[in-house]
């Protein structure tokens, strides 16, 4: 971008932005002529993709900021209108730096535009911003959240009639309508719409439905009603949103929750933790203590917006973190043998997993009569999936759903990941395998030596600022032009190219069609069933290699580990190699 551009891209985001702050960031950086962050801020509008946008707070058209989030609101609301005049919104958002500042900003423009909006007063939880667009029948919903990024960054998800994030054709209609916003943004005052009844608040209507409908996701009541006091959970929030759902439906089942003092109440800057992901260790750290001086049998944490859960489990006095792809097999094996047992389970089940998520899961689900489906990286495809058996009226009916990235959704009340059902669900089946002179742990274990042990890993790579995605872009044509016969010692049999849709051995020879929607996706197929996924994200400047690996069924743990362990270091240094 030309200094000339730069200079008016400048002038009309300084023009359009109310918030002084903001605009003060920019003026200071003019005023210094730091022409190198200008550009960072300014070389384009941040992007809108196709499920809202995420981005470091700050001033400029590359950052989170009222102004960005009035022109992404602006072009919602154009596209809510041309699909129903009259429609109705629901407005989230979580604990993050401004978060209700551009929750207010979102209802102001379409109040403006006339969409009636329901706001939630206080914080709350993704998962009820989801269920809430389905109990209020709106038309669309947003949250305001960046889920588990760091402190910096804040985002914004749109959701669709159905409760689920948006997916084609409508996430590349609200595209097109965002690209064409200029400056004129309708923007009412909050106090006026608020009065003329366009932006109405909501609270406990929705709160006191959505925790019922997470008490009757329990399968096995009894064992609440028998053993719940005897069951000692360690939680924590990270600083997020899980703390007033997670402790309220826990504490009426008769649970003894302890949630971790430093941790319980929401903070933006997330003090005690590097990232405030349960996906991480370290994140973890403070509730594992509190589990081990309570000798507490379960310990839990959700990311900030509470759509992802992570838990460690008991394991003969030591807690052990599961991954992602662990406790979504366990879930998924409770859900199905107990509803198998109790004469629930419908005729054709369905399990719905993303591609990168554990084959132990089609698997499991193959063990109790279930078909397996795949869906792209992304929870609003099983969202999809679950909406297309109801119009279809299909004889398929969804059980559960998940991904590796700790997201799992075990109702249809809500249809995006619920880290708070799935943490009730967590603790009936702790419950349950107690009630069995057994641990989850233990559970777990079993399931390996039946099915076979599977490890995976994830490796980031990032890619920083402009010239970073130009490198990603050519890393992945490397990839697909010209893929790798061989991963480490390990033929590849197989590549699945997302992108174009085909599926071709090692010669080049189509071998299949892909069904799925187009995605920038590479799988490689070792023959030795090891996967290698590359994925650039979706929301961050980064590309993600997910590794997947396993061994044959009757192993015990710990030679299965030491060849797995194995198989893992041989395809990251593969990794590793294409960046040197």
């Amino acid at each position: 971008m030309g200094p000339e551009e730069l200079k008016k891209r400048i002038q009309l985001y300084l023009k359009g932005e109310e918030y002084p702050s903001f605009r003060k960031e920019v003026e200071d950086l003019l005023q210094k002529e730091d022409w190198k962050e200008l550009q960072d801020r300014f070389y384009r509008d941040l992007e809108f993709g196709t499920g809202g946008m995420r981005g470091v707070i700050g001033g400029g058209t590359n950052r989170m900021n009222p102004f960005t989030v009035r022109r992404a609101t602006q072009g919602l609301a154009n596209y809510v209108r041309k699909q129903k005049p009259t429609g109705v919104a629901v407005i989230a958002y979580d604990n993050r730096h401004f978060s209700d500042v551009f929750a207010k900003e979102a209802a102001r423009v379409l109040g403006s535009n006339g969409i009636r909006t329901y706001i939630f007063t206080t914080l709350r939880p993704t998962p009820m911003l989801s269920f809430a667009v389905r109990l209020l029948k709106a038309d669309t919903g947003i949250v305001i959240t960046a889920s588990h990024n760091p402190p910096e960054y804040n985002g914004y998800k749109v959701y669709w009639a159905d409760g689920a994030q948006i997916v084609p054709p409508h996430d590349k209609g609200i595209i097109q309508e965002v690209g064409k916003v200029s400056n004129a943004i309708l923007c009412r005052p909050i106090e006026e719409l608020e009065s003329t009844g366009w932006v109405c608040t909501i609270d406990r209507e929705v709160d006191e439905a959505y925790f019922r409908m997470v008490e009757t996701t329990v399968l096995r009541p009894e064992l609440f009603l028998r053993h719940a006091s005897t069951i000692q959970v360690v939680y924590t929030p990270l600083h997020g949103t899980g703390t007033l759902p997670v402790e309220t439906v826990l504490k009426r089942l008769g649970v003894t929750i302890q949630t971790v003092p430093a941790q319980r109440k929401p903070d933006g800057d997330f003090p005690t933790v590097k990232y405030p992901n349960p996906e991480e260790a370290e994140a973890l750290h403070l509730a594992l203590e509190l589990g081990n001086q309570l000798k507490a049998d379960l310990v839990m944490g959700t990311d900030p917006d509470a759509d992802r859960l992570g838990v460690a489990v008991q394991d003969h006095g030591r807690f052990v973190l599961l991954t992602g792809n662990q406790l979504g097999c366990l879930l998924e094996d409770y859900i199905l043998f107990t509803r198998k047992e109790l004469g629930s389970l419908p005729r054709t089940p369905v399990i719905i997993k993303t591609i990168v998520t554990t084959e132990l899961q089609r698997k499991i689900a193959e063990y109790y009569g279930a078909s397996c489906i795949d869906v792209l990286t992304g929870f609003k495809y099983i969202g999809e999936m679950i909406r297309r058996f109801e119009e279809e009226k299909s004889e398929k009916e969804y059980v559960f759903g998940g991904e590796e990235s700790y997201g799992y959704l075990v109702n249809t009340e809500v249809r995006d990941k619920d880290a708070v059902s799935a943490a009730v669900m967590t603790v009936e089946m702790c419950l349950y395998y107690r009630s069995q002179g057994k641990s989850l742990y233990k559970r777990l274990q079993e399931l390996f030596f039946q099915f076979g042990h599977y490890r995976e890993a994830l490796i980031s790579k990032e890619f920083k600022g402009e010239e970073g995605m130009r490198l990603m872009e050519a890393l992945m044509n490397r990839l697909r032009t010209n893929p790798p016969d061989r991963i480490g010692s390990i033929r590849v049999v197989t590549v699945k190219d997302y992108l174009s849709g085909i599926e071709k051995n090692t010669d080049g020879k189509e071998t299949g069609k892909i069904s799925l929607p187009r995605s920038n996706v590479l799988q490689f197929f070792l023959e030795d069933e090891s996967i290698l996924s590359a994925r650039p994200s979706g929301t961050e400047p980064k590309i993600k290699f997910y590794i997947s690996c396993c061994t044959p069924p009757g192993r015990n743990e710990a030679e299965a580990e030491r060849e797995l362990q194995g198989k893992i270091e041989e395809i990251r240094r593969f990794v590793d190699q294409l960046f040197e």
